[in-house]
């Protein structure tokens, strides 16, 4: 299935994923995220996306953009989708602050150099 779609939209994908993640999160605080559990999940489901559409991109690709952690994209897409009932949602909270801004602009940037 891998070939199915280019990289590029395999990375729309990603970036469409991160959109979503940011309009969910709009004015929300570690507490509102914590008590809504209808958040949290729509932010895990988005991050699976994004675990999904990695583990799909071209090796070429991941090797030319290799800043991205890849590997853990995948890593924590796997752990989302097996162990739903064990995640960690200050985790979640934690990623989706500290580190899903940077991978939007690294997103953004590769989508930029793909003609």
């Amino acid at each position: 299935m891998r070939g199915k779609f280019g990289d590029k939209i395999r990375l729309q994908h990603i970036l469409d994923a991160i959109l979503e993640i940011e309009d969910y999160m709009q004015n929300t605080n570690f507490e509102d995220f914590m008590q809504n559990s209808m958040m949290r999940f729509a932010c895990i489901k988005q991050m699976e996306i994004i675990g999904e559409a990695g583990n799909h991109v071209s090796d070429e690709t991941k090797a030319n953009f290799s800043t991205i952690e890849w590997a853990q994209i995948i890593s924590m897409r796997n752990v989302f989708v097996h162990e739903y009932f064990g995640v960690d949602s200050g985790l979640v909270w934690e990623i989706i602050k500290n580190d899903i801004p940077d991978l939007k602009v690294k997103i953004i940037r590769i989508l930029d150099s793909i003609k």
